[in-house]
């Protein structure tokens, strides 16, 4: 059934990505400071105008991405929101001292707040990156090596700036939390597609995130959680026995980009059984469809409030696995697996009256938060999503 849909799943996507670029375009471009809104309701309309640093980062990475790789968003304005972009981001957001960036900015472009985390560092230097791809603007090819530098700087050497000169509490357990390692491999992979010779450059930083990444599979491989001992052991406590499913597949398509890269045969196999399909399979709500946000592997109730809520990034994270999966495996298991994906999408999250998706619902489907955009959900992981799977559908039609 699902391999007489895709010319179908390509038509639906390709309309959905139109309609979702168009509503970032239309409602989050602040023409008099510069930068974009991220607080947008269902309709667009601006209920918040705090500014989010890490989400006007990847808005200009993907605004970007669209100008270089779809010849329909190769448009001037695309662009020039990009460049906007990142300029009010270099002029507010960045301690030239320290190059920590804030967290969130006012509309103005004010410091608000600062975390202890490499996330905010992490997406401006892919959107610097990607940016020099589009413009060949020197500047930006030479900060995005200087930032990605001084993120390795702080993993792997000296946290000091990082955490703004704080020491660690003498109870914080040591933990290598999954999204750093997969953040990494995230940036390299952006780095590489900037200059290829970056792959040499940083070959060590690439080995050293792999192997990172992999010692989150436990158990016998029966399961990927979230946090580990830096050694790679399992820590107690719900904060170990934590699985987010839709986090441990979207690292699945970073290792299995990362395995077609090297022609790894048995990391593709990892990364698709154990880190996609398992988890797929372990985060599956059978009763009412969708992804379980965290779950606990021992099957107790899981400390956070809104563990079993639905997200949209989860569900794109998914789509883009196994589609990646299929088009490597011919497997129509994994398409059968994107079909059921695709379906629950289209019924729940996608809004073809307004653009976008709703980003946050309830264990059933329905409506939790209506809006758009807000502090954790900006233009990324939906227009992402989308991009990646027109392309490999249009790759495996022929198109």
């Amino acid at each position: 059934m699902a391999g007489t849909r895709l010319e179908e799943f390509y038509k639906e996507i390709s309309a959905d990505l139109v309609r979702t670029v168009q509503f970032w375009l239309k409602y989050s471009h602040d023409d008099e400071y510069g930068g974009f809104f991220n607080c947008l309701g269902p309709s667009g309309h601006v209920y918040d105008d705090t500014k989010y640093v890490w989400l006007q980062a990847r808005q200009v990475w993907m605004y970007a991405r669209l100008y270089n790789e779809e010849e329909q968003f190769r448009k001037p304005d695309i662009i020039k929101a990009a460049v906007r972009g990142v300029e009010f981001l270099q002029k507010n957001a960045k301690d030239p001292k320290t190059c920590k960036l804030c967290l969130s900015l006012t509309r103005q472009g004010q410091p608000i707040k600062i975390q202890r985390s490499i996330f905010s560092e992490c997406f401006y230097t892919m959107a610097l990156s990607e940016l020099y791809r589009t413009t060949h603007e020197q500047k930006y090819k030479d900060e995005a090596i200087e930032m990605f530098d001084k993120i390795i700087y702080w993993v792997r050497e000296d946290p000091t700036d990082l955490r703004l000169g704080l020491s660690p509490l003498p109870g914080v357990t040591p933990v290598n939390s999954m999204a750093v390692p997969m953040m990494l491999l995230c940036v390299l992979d952006q780095m590489e597609t900037m200059d290829s010779s970056m792959s040499e450059n940083y070959a060590d930083v690439a080995d050293w995130s792999l192997k990172q990444v992999l010692n989150h599979k436990q158990r016998e491989g029966s399961i990927i959680l979230e946090n580990v001992s830096p050694s790679g052991e399992e820590l107690p406590g719900s904060f170990g026995r934590l699985t987010v499913p839709g986090h441990a597949i979207e690292a699945g398509w970073f290792l299995l980009q990362f395995a077609k890269k090297r022609n790894d045969k048995e990391l593709k196999k990892t990364a698709i059984e154990d880190f996609i399909v398992k988890m797929f399979d372990h985060g599956w709500d059978t009763k009412y469809g969708g992804l379980f946000y965290f779950l606990d592997v021992d099957g107790y109730s899981p400390v956070q409030l809104e563990w079993n809520m639905k997200l949209w990034w989860t569900h794109n994270e998914s789509m883009i696995s196994f589609l990646m999966a299929y088009q490597e495996t011919k497997d129509l298991k994994m398409l059968e697996k994107f079909e059921q994906l695709f379906d629950y999408c289209y019924s729940k999250h996608v809004d073809k009256e307004n653009g976008e998706w709703t980003g946050y619902l309830n264990r059933d489907g329905s409506i939790c938060m209506d809006f758009k955009g807000g502090p954790w959900k900006g233009c990324l992981h939906v227009p992402r999503a989308l991009l990646m799977c027109k392309q490999i559908l249009g790759e495996i039609l022929g198109k």
